[in-house]
């Protein structure tokens, strides 16, 4: 098959890359807004049309969750429109796509872990776009995946995981939000989970894939630093309500990851060995 990878620079595109690799069987095309501009419908329609595309994996996306808030028109151009041009022109090709997702669309007020099929109710523009952007490909191209993921890191780019360490080595003391309670994801775990999509078959429908397990951030940031070695730096809970932000955050977004494990027969690593691997690269 021939596969387009958008977003090819950032976290989950670069892990892509590695695994292309593994994958010779395809010819994959990564790009980044350099080599294809997703928020151009006519440019879109020209390369999926040129390159004979099969299937797209969207990991474009716009993630500054609290600059959204100013930004709203270009966080909507990227997160809802783009996706709806990528998906309307693998429909006329027949092919599939997938589009990344977030924990962001829904609320947060759960206490027990998210299906694909509670209700959503996103309450930052971050999260209406990404909803936005989801209900644009499931509406626009028949073959296709939505997979909604949380707390993403990898060895790329800037992240929660980095910015830990960085600031654990540089201050004597960091507080950190103990009551908004998730799962990391490990970028690499996700892209494998992709590929195993791929090579199995797209079965249309939504889905979710984070990290086994439910940690808060001070407790991610805790093990961070125990895993990195960083001993001089003391890690103090914060209420959200002490650390406010211009975006509102889901205070509970632990995903459900039966029906993607059933699927695709994927078992899915524990977030602490996952984030062992990722620092074993990283340090």
């Amino acid at each position: 098959m021939n596969i387009l990878i958008t977003g090819c620079n950032g976290q989950l595109g670069n892990e892509m890359q590695l695994l292309e690799k593994q994958h010779t069987s395809h010819t994959f095309f990564n790009t980044d807004v350099q080599e294809l501009d997703i928020t151009n419908r006519e440019a879109i329609a020209a390369f999926v049309e040129q390159n004979a595309i099969d299937g797209i994996v969207n990991c474009a996306a716009y993630t500054a969750v609290d600059k959204a808030e100013e930004n709203v028109d270009l966080c909507q151009l990227l997160n809802a429109d783009a996706p709806g041009f990528l998906a309307e022109a693998m429909e006329r090709r027949g092919g599939w796509m997938i589009q990344i997702s977030t924990d962001y669309v829904f609320d947060g007020t759960n206490h027990t872990p998210y299906v694909e099929t509670d209700s959503v109710c996103p309450n930052s523009t971050y999260g209406r776009t990404k909803l936005a952007g989801e209900q644009a490909v499931v509406n626009a191209c028949r073959q296709s995946m939505i997979i909604r993921t949380a707390w993403l890191y990898s060895t790329f780019g800037n992240n929660f995981v980095k910015t830990m360490i960085r600031l654990g080595k540089e201050k004597p003391e960091l507080g950190v939000i103990f009551d908004q309670i998730g799962t990391p994801t490990y970028a690499r775990d996700l892209a494998l989970a992709i590929f195993a999509a791929i090579e199995q078959g797209i079965v249309p429908g939504i889905y979710h894939f984070s990290n086994e397990g439910v940690i808060s951030w001070y407790d991610f940031t805790k093990a961070i630093h125990r895993i990195a070695g960083i001993t001089t730096c003391r890690v103090r809970p914060l209420h959200t309500s002490e650390y406010p932000t211009p975006a509102i955050r889901p205070h509970y977004s632990v995903l459900d990851k039966t029906k993607i494990k059933n699927t695709y027969g994927i078992d899915i690593p524990y977030w602490e060995d996952s984030l062992q691997e990722c620092l074993g690269q990283l340090l």
